[in-house]
């Protein structure tokens, strides 16, 4: 096998058929079966390790599976919380034993949590295992917890399950896995000692959390649940929003109004979050142009506007209210053809700073008794011509990046009484984003929390990203580390100085506390604040 590695390694295969071809060859040669992608690249990274040869970077895209999973400059790590009341009484949700409820044990990453045990160490502990194992280099993680309301969840649990997840993270570098978990009948104190531990060594860490993703209902989103998400170490929230009409709410028994997705809209936005929207096109009580006349709303409404959009077209799966509904003749779900045009004329209107991360969800087919079956609706989209202008359709994923080719762009909207600035860096003919950054200037913010008033008269660095394929620091320079977020953080402080702003604050995840400090930023109260001498 160390003979074929360095075979391979001299020949230099541009692309895939040209592997394919080496490997045919070299198995002609002494006789073997063709050898796997998956077990070439488990040699390679042992020599690699070894010190027995050099990195190809140009190999291991070769090699590695699903590449896409990185090509967003993180690596997303979904974990599951373990099965718990829900305050909510959903018409459309399941209800499974031993499972969260609305999530189903084939999904994938329940599958995954189950086989885990809901342990939050082994669940992250062994993803990473299995991205590197695939020829990805995880070491920005975004963090995604998902299991319904976080926050109807018990505090120490909170507490104990975010901290395991840095602990494994902190840990993965040695390749020991030390699965015996911190018992969760602590104290609260020392469980928060615990996290804040594991948060100050996952600053310097290989395998650095970058961002904490957290799921719950709009009605639980308060100052105090918020100022603990920021303790946790949260950059973004995910709220179920489903749609923007108070009588569709109702019929769904989803047990709150518009009224609080607003507010709780607000209130996320005030304190930096990123925000997130489950949306449920097809709900009992709703028509595709309801459906549709909601979703300009949430551009047009300065009470919403949120950043990522998750759609979760309405299905129906046996354990909810809605299947009984659906047994009766109440329900019937759009047909492919009205969910289809109906995505279509909905991602005409997504302006460019809104990310569409999913257009269904990860449901598999046996599961789903009636409604949307079409797994792979947004290639069926691009199939179909439909031009889409979110920064998923946009983002760079593995494109070189030309400097002639750079050209930096500035949109302005309101939101939630404060002025949004979405800054990036595209390409010339605007199809193509290399990074950008949020900016929000508030107007109107006032926080109660003495603590965090602060933030009322800040300017608030919401999100800084910069897109290509995930790129360690210190490897070979793409489309991240070659200065754009440095200059999107200047052009983002232009504008706060332009604006009268002192004081200027970013919601940072704990894995990239350092990078802002190399700019003067400094640690309070879990944000990196810059104030003006």
């Amino acid at each position: 096998m160390e003979k074929f590695i360095r075979t391979i390694l001299k020949a230099k295969p541009k692309n895939e058929k040209a592997l394919a071809e080496l490997k045919r060859r070299m198995a002609k040669e002494v006789g073997q079966p063709i050898l796997r992608n998956s077990e070439i690249l488990k040699e390679y990274l042992k020599l690699l390790d070894i010190g027995e040869i050099k990195r190809s970077e140009d190999l291991e895209k070769l090699l590695r599976k699903r590449a896409i999973r990185t090509l967003s400059g993180i690596a997303p790590v979904a974990v599951l919380t373990k099965p718990w009341p829900c305050p909510g009484k959903c018409a459309y949700c399941p209800h499974e034993k031993n499972v969260p409820t609305s999530y189903l044990s084939n999904e994938p990453a329940v599958m995954r949590a189950i086989r885990n045990k809901y342990n939050p160490y082994n669940q992250v502990y062994s993803r990473l295992a299995v991205l590197e194992a695939n020829g990805h280099r995880p070491e920005k993680i975004e963090l995604i917890v998902i299991g319904g309301t976080w926050s109807y969840l018990p505090t120490k649990y909170k507490y104990w399950f975010i901290a395991e997840c840095f602990r494994a993270a902190n840990e993965f570098q040695l390749k020991i896995k030390n699965n015996k978990p911190i018992k969760k009948i602590l104290s609260l104190s020392i469980l928060k000692k615990s996290l804040a531990d594991g948060q100050k060594k996952n600053e310097k860490a290989k395998y650095k959390l970058i961002g904490i993703t957290l799921e719950t209902r709009p009605d639980y989103i308060n100052e105090k649940e918020l100022i603990e998400m920021r303790e946790l170490g949260a950059t973004r929230v995910e709220i179920g929003v489903q749609a923007i009409d108070d009588k569709i709410l109702e019929k769904n028994k989803r047990g709150h109004g518009v009224k609080e997705i607003a507010e709780a809209t607000k209130l996320l936005r005030d304190f930096g979050f990123k925000i997130t929207y489950h949306l449920m096109p097809g709900l009992p009580g709703s028509t595709a142009k309801k459906d549709l006349v909601f979703f300009k709303k949430l551009f047009t409404d300065e009470r919403f506007q949120p950043d990522q959009l998750k759609f979760y077209p309405t299905v129906v799966t046996k354990g909810s209210l809605l299947y009984r509904w659906w047994k009766k003749g109440e329900y019937k779900p759009y047909s492919d053809k009205v969910l289809q045009n109906l995505i279509v004329e909905c991602k005409k209107i997504v302006p460019k700073y809104v990310r569409i991360i999913r257009l269904i969800r990860d449901i598999p087919g046996e599961s789903i008794v009636a409604g949307n079956m079409i797994t792979n609706l947004r290639q069926v989209m691009k199939q179909r011509g439909v031009e889409c202008h979110c920064i998923r359709c946009r983002e760079c994923g593995d494109k070189k990046i030309l400097s002639k080719d750079l050209k930096l762009n500035i949109e302005k909207y309101s939101a939630n009484g404060g002025t949004e600035y979405f800054i990036s860096f595209d390409s010339h003919d605007e199809k193509t984003l290399y990074g950008f950054c949020r900016v929000r200037l508030p107007r109107q913010s006032q926080l109660k929390n003495k603590e965090f008033n602060f933030l009322n008269n800040s300017a608030l660095i919401r999100e800084l990203h910069v897109y290509g394929e995930l790129v360690a620091i210190g490897a070979k320079k793409k489309t991240q580390h070659i200065g754009l977020g440095k200059k999107l953080l200047s052009e983002a402080e232009k504008i706060a100085h332009k604006n009268k702003f002192k004081n200027i604050t970013i919601i940072s995840g704990v894995g990239v506390r350092g990078y802002y400090k190399k700019f003067g930023y400094k640690l309070y109260k879990t944000y990196l604040v810059k104030k003006d001498s």
